[in-house]
């Protein structure tokens, strides 16, 4: 079966900032201003609650100067391993025992208990 690499990633922002004794959202926004950063409440709360799906440049350094942290302690990324959607999969319907569509593959079987005097 055909596999295909994918990548992902753990955010680690939240466990960072406690370790900085940072436990609220709410204190993290002034350290951003100062730095340039101007984020809502709602989200600086995604940022830290979440798992950002894009974070701008300057935002993310922003973040690693506040924590005294590099990259790699907010963001660590890993590698999974899947088997592609499409891997083997028939082409036709006829491959997997439906002759018209609509025909249903699994018939309804009948359960019949056995005679215990057997």
């Amino acid at each position: 079966m055909a596999e295909q690499r994918r990548i992902g990633f753990n955010w680690k922002l939240r466990t960072i900032m406690a370790q900085r004794n940072l436990w609220k959202t709410t204190e993290l926004m002034p350290l951003l201003k100062a730095r340039g950063i101007n984020l809502s409440e709602s989200q600086v709360y995604r940022l830290v609650t979440g798992t950002p799906e894009r974070i701008p440049a300057r935002t993310f350094a922003a973040l690693c100067d506040i924590l005294d942290c590099t990259p790699n302690d907010l963001f660590e990324p890993y590698v999974e391993m899947r088997a592609a959607a499409t891997a083997n999969a028939p082409k036709r319907s006829e491959d997997i025992g439906v002759v018209q569509p609509g025909d249903p593959i699994a018939h309804r079987v009948r359960l019949v208990p056995a005679d215990e005097d057997e």
